[in-house]
């Protein structure tokens, strides 16, 4: 892969998190020619109430290839079955494989904070493999020579907008996706086992309307954007300079910085 491309990685847990809190910013990044990649690390495997194990794991991983086409994105197979993601040693190696496949100089993921375990190991992860990326001494499986781009790590909002402990988390960027919310409305809709199994339950397309409704709470949050996405950027130690940013360099006045966002001023 050319060492001139620029490249973003989604990293999420399930099937529809990234439609859900991700694919709006996504969708301006390819707009602004950047290579997409998206990667549920699971299979989906217990999003279902009557479906059997092979079934929805068949059914969502076709769904997801739907969403990813309808975003001209490159996707990533599952490697775990949900509730089944840990921070060990094989599953790191396996996810810092891929990230050293795909060379990204910009990565998307849960944040830290969230209501369950599989979006935090799913964080966890993708942290630490982007953090080893360039280290020759760690190896990874299968093998794949690293790379030592600056890379610019984000952090979606949590579902809920608050960690588990119902503290509401406070975001450093602010994405303008009200041009492209129809795409992601679209992307979502393609993961059919999910909506139609919320339509039966709670109401004809509960699903979409539940993504609309927090993209517009964010979009209200940011008291700039009628619709938005929001990211916290990870700290630069060990990622690359200080001061990188792409996604507001690539997105221009389509991204916010919150200038209330608290810096801590390092030595480095």
């Amino acid at each position: 892969m050319s060492s001139e491309k620029t490249v973003a990685l989604a990293v999420c847990a399930h099937p529809d998190d990234i439609e859900f809190m991700m694919a709006g910013t996504l969708l301006l990044l390819k707009r602004a020619g950047v290579e997409i990649h998206m990667w549920n690390l699971l299979t989906g495997s217990c999003g279902t109430a009557h479906h059997t194990k092979e079934e929805i794991v068949r059914l969502r991983k076709q769904e997801a290839q739907d969403a990813a086409a309808v975003a001209d994105a490159v996707i990533h197979a599952p490697i775990r079955d949900d509730l089944e993601l840990f921070y060990d040693s094989e599953t790191l190696r396996a996810v810092a494989s891929v990230v050293r496949e795909v060379r990204p100089t910009i990565v998307l993921t849960h944040s830290p904070q969230d209501y369950m375990e599989d979006h935090q190991n799913a964080c966890r992860l993708t942290v630490s493999a982007v953090f080893a990326r360039g280290m020759p001494n760690y190896a990874v499986t299968p093998p794949r020579a690293p790379y030592d781009a600056p890379v610019a790590l984000y952090h979606a909002l949590p579902h809920g907008r608050c960690d588990a402990l119902r503290r509401p988390i406070a975001s450093s960027h602010y994405v303008n996706i009200a041009s492209v919310l129809p795409t992601k409305r679209e992307m979502l809709a393609r993961h059919r086992s999910q909506k139609e199994w919320l339509d039966v339950s709670q109401g004809m397309n509960v699903y979409l309307r539940e993504m609309e409704a927090i993209s517009r709470a964010v979009g209200k949050r940011s008291e700039r954007f009628e619709v938005a996405e929001a990211w916290r950027l990870h700290l630069h130690l060990g990622y690359g300079p200080k001061d990188y940013d792409p996604l507001k360099s690539l997105l221009g006045d389509e991204c916010w910085l919150d200038p209330a966002w608290p810096v801590e001023e390092t030595t480095a």
